[in-house]
């Protein structure tokens, strides 16, 4: 499908509402050869790490690993607060915030960030804890979408005040969209957030696609007993609008309670997907990629699988953390960080901070541990991490 073709059923289509995401269960259930589909994949999966990757300058040498990855993709946590307490992100008792004079300040941000782009990061992602709460977001937006060199500005959110801020984010440069959301029915939504909200998640949706955010990208955490029977409802979203529906494998962080038992794995999710829409088709994959992506034949949006914890992409990490408090974080798994807020406020210069950015790159793995010894590593809740 063009998207001149996509663009035109967007503006025709309805916008999701609580009635109607729900769609009307399929009697067309059908299979497809998996063996035909792996064989597909596996053809379309095999460009080798580091073919299309951005090639190293003398810039950039600090966002290089020792295995050669150039770290181009910098996702930055505004805070540690949010409107929300979801189960797999926060534990059921809440966490410690880290004291407000302890996090960066906009000024802070906007430094490190800019001594990122100037390396070489081209792309930007804000995230939380719920990132639309903190109150100079637009500030930030602004000032960062300035940055030269910078390609992308994007953000993780929750979706519960993102309709009514979403106008002015984007004027202040705001160029991508994820919004969480993990369950079509309303009981089930406040069950998981602990929070009332869904409807106000739904409109921001609506309201990124006819913002002409394209594609919509809609962060779905799959879990075993709670919202496996969804998948395929899901996927119905991307029917008529620019939709991106990312399935996620459940990952295990501090205070989530996590057990393999709840894991449902990328294969399984893609089979039931597969039954019932088996004009599912694989599309290209850029090297850096989080998620496989694809596409139900004659639907405008697209559905992806982040596999973070059966089958990993550590070969292509492109991706960097800076957390609220100022930690800088090379891997989501790995325990390790370095502070850069402690030298940033010994004003130390730039130098000096290349420095430290440079030595904690090069210290990156080149995989994070396999499921299991990551479930028994100390790290810290994905609140405190960033989404």
């Amino acid at each position: 499908m063009s998207l001149r073709i996509c663009q035109v059923s967007v503006l025709a289509s309805k916008p999701i509402t609580e009635s109607n995401a729900l769609p009307s269960e399929s009697s067309n259930s059908h299979s497809i050869a998996k063996d035909s589909l792996d064989r597909s994949q596996s053809k379309t999966h095999a460009n080798s790490f580091g073919e299309d990757q951005p090639k190293a300058t003398s810039a950039s040498d600090m966002l290089v690993d020792s295995f050669g990855r150039l770290h181009t993709y910098l996702r930055i946590s505004l805070t540690e607060r949010c409107n929300l307490r979801c189960q797999y992100c926060m534990p059921d008792d809440g966490v410690e915030l880290t004291p407000s004079p302890q996090l960066l300040s906009q000024t802070e941000i906007i430094r490190l960030a800019s001594l990122f782009v100037s390396s070489g990061v081209d792309k930007i992602r804000l995230t939380g804890g719920e990132p639309t709460v903190r109150k100079d977001i637009e500030e930030i937006c602004l000032q960062l979408s300035n940055l030269k060199g910078l390609k992308t500005l994007a953000i993780t959110t929750n979706g519960i005040t993102l309709a009514r801020k979403l106008p002015r984010l984007k004027e202040c440069g705001l160029t991508a969209v994820n919004i969480s959301l993990d369950t079509l029915v309303p009981a089930k939504f406040e069950f998981m957030t602990r929070r009332k909200g869904f409807s106000k998640v739904l409109e921001s949706i609506n309201t990124a696609a006819d913002l002409g955010y394209n594609p919509v990208k809609v962060n779905c955490v799959i879990m075993r007993g709670f919202n496996d029977d969804e998948i395929c409802d899901f996927v119905e979203l991307t029917r008529d609008r620019p939709i991106n529906v990312r399935f996620i494998e459940f990952m295990p962080f501090d205070g989530n309670v996590w057990n393999v038992k709840k894991l449902v794995p990328y294969a399984e999710m893609l089979d039931k997907v597969v039954q019932q829409f088996p004009s599912l088709k694989r599309l290209q994959d850029h090297p850096t990629d989080t998620a496989k992506n694809f596409r139900v034949d004659g639907y405008c949006g697209s559905v992806s699988f982040i596999t973070s914890m059966t089958e990993h992409f550590c070969a292509g990490c492109n991706r960097l953390r800076l957390l609220a408090d100022g930690n800088f974080k090379v891997c989501l798994f790995g325990p390790s960080e370095v502070s850069l807020r402690d030298p940033l406020r010994s004003s130390i210069d730039d130098e000096g901070l290349k420095e430290i950015i440079g030595a904690a790159v090069k210290r990156k793995k080149a995989s994070h541990s396999g499921m299991f010894d990551i479930a028994k590593t100390a790290n810290r809740p994905m609140i405190h991490i960033g989404g």
